[in-house]
Formats: C-alpha cells, sequence, structure tokens
C-alpha cells in the first residue's frame, strides 16, 4: 500500500541503463546507483541482479516503501548490497554515484482524479503527484544531481510520455545533453538518459 505498483514502462529504463551500468562495473570493478523514489527497490533491484559488482541506495521520503524495498532487496538476496535511506530527494544523501536513476513522481495535481480506477484508488497519491505541472520532481533532480554524480556519470529518468521537450529543457538550463531517448512498449516517449 505504500508503493506505487511497478509496470512494464519501467523496464524501459532498466534496458537504457543496464548496458551503462554493465561496462562501469566491467571497467572499474563497480558501479554505485542511487535510485531516487524508489518504492518497491523494482529498479535499483533488477540492476542489481543483473550487474554482480553494483550497488544501489534506495531514496524514498515513504517509510514504508523503504520498508518494502528492504524486505524485496532481502527476498532476493541482494540486502547485502542496497541500502534503504529516508531523504527528500537528494537532502540526506552523500557520497557520488555513477548512475542516477528516477521513476519521479510526474502527473499533473489537476489531472490525479482522471486516472485509471486502479492507478487513481490505489497508488499513493505522493507516488502520482508531480505538482502543478508534474515537472517538480525533474527540477529538483536537475538542480542537484551533479553534486552526486560522478565524472562521465549518467542520469535516467521515467517520463510522462508528453513530457520528452519539457524535461529535456530542465536538464539543458542544467548544463545536461539529452544522450537518449527511449520509447516504451506502446511506442510512447518514456525515458531520458542525461549525461554532463
Amino acid at each position: 500500500p505504500d508503493t506505487l505498483e511497478p509496470r512494464p514502462d519501467t523496464e524501459t529504463l532498466l534496458d537504457a541503463t543496464l548496458p551503462f551500468a554493465k561496462s562501469t562495473a566491467e571497467r572499474l570493478g563497480q558501479c554505485r546507483i542511487l535510485d531516487l523514489g524508489t518504492g518497491t527497490g523494482a529498479i535499483a533491484l533488477a540492476l542489481l541482479s543483473a550487474i554482480p559488482a553494483a550497488t544501489a541506495t534506495g531514496v524514498d521520503i515513504s517509510p514504508g516503501a523503504l520498508a518494502t524495498a528492504t524486505r524485496n532487496a532481502a527476498d532476493l538476496g541482494l540486502g547485502g548490497r542496497f541500502k534503504a535511506l529516508h531523504s527528500n530527494w537528494f537532502e540526506k544523501v552523500s557520497g557520488r554515484y555513477h548512475l542516477i536513476t528516477a521513476n519521479p513522481p510526474y502527473i499533473p495535481s489537476r489531472d490525479i482524479g482522471n486516472l485509471q480506477d486502479e492507478v487513481r484508488d490505489f497508488d499513493p497519491r505522493q507516488a502520482l503527484d508531480g505538482g502543478v505541472d508534474g515537472l517538480i520532481p525533474y527540477r529538483i533532480i536537475a538542480g542537484e544531481a551533479e553534486g552526486f554524480l560522478e565524472a562521465q556519470g549518467k542520469v535516467a529518468v521515467e517520463i510522462g510520455h508528453t513530457q520528452q521537450s519539457e524535461v529535456t529543457a530542465i536538464f539543458a538550463a542544467a548544463g545536461y545533453r539529452l544522450s537518449e531517448a527511449r520509447r516504451d512498449l506502446g511506442g510512447n516517449d518514456r525515458v531520458l538518459v542525461f549525461e554532463r
């Protein structure tokens, strides 16, 4: 009840980040991943399961989500490489990471009531509501990620299917270059990967 239900769209984020995370681990013997708004831990744990040399910190503002992610990590035998951190975005984060991932809340507040019943009635509102224009989390991530990103690191975010140009502009204004854009299985714009 404390987390967004992971959906197939998010597999696009894994497809976009796995080659980079794998090559980083092969090159450096490690890959440190920061997963913002980790929820169930699905993104971080999928990457850890595919890359034995990787470690991940899953950040969430919801203690219930962190408990779920920690339990999932333990159930998957990944507890030793996954750390749950209670933080409002980067507030309590320390260190630098090779890869920062996020499937942040990106629905504009006014649109929450129009969502499908199974989303609106069962997913936590704070996991859906991206503020007035749905872009507040992207502004925070673009504005603060640099302080936590290794040189040649990447930031990968899931987006709403109409948000590619706005999110790209937000990151560009913060000094990032779009290195990849991917569509989901339904052909909708879904994932953007940025580097400095």
